[in-house]
């Protein structure tokens, strides 16, 4: 079965202080099962990396190897139309939420999937708004 996944989770496989048995949850899954992301998914991720690197929390060294594990996953980058994304605009605001997570529970919302999470406010949009949460 395939499930979105937020850039959230994927950030916890590479920082051992955001390290949870939810994120851990899902990256079994994915021995197993697919994920899809939203086009944005790619970018929000390299931009956590850099800014990490910036803070010296991450040195330039282990990006290869975050790269090759990332990369390795069975993640498939969906387009965002302009149509889909001002159609999670009422997402984002009915939920408080940005432009980039209202995506994501757009996404699982219209495709009838679980979303993968482990922010706080976007579980929260998720049991609002009847999307099922792919971790515990």
């Amino acid at each position: 079965m395939t499930f979105v996944l937020d850039a959230s989770v994927a950030l916890a496989w590479v920082f051992d202080d955001e390290a949870s048995p939810a994120a851990d949850h899902v990256l079994r899954r994915l021995e197993h099962e697919s994920a899809i992301a939203p086009a944005h998914w790619p970018l929000e991720v390299a931009n956590a990396l850099r800014t990490a690197e910036r803070r010296g929390r991450l040195q330039p060294t282990e990006l290869p190897a975050l790269r090759v594990m990332l990369e390795g996953l069975p993640i498939e980058i969906v387009p965002v139309e302009l149509s889909t994304a001002i159609g999670a605009l009422e997402m984002a605001r009915t939920h408080d939420l940005t432009a980039y997570d209202a995506t994501y529970l757009h996404l699982a919302y219209v495709r009838d999937l679980e979303l993968a999470t482990i922010d706080r406010c976007l579980r929260q949009a998720c049991e609002a708004s009847g999307v099922r949460l792919a971790v515990p």
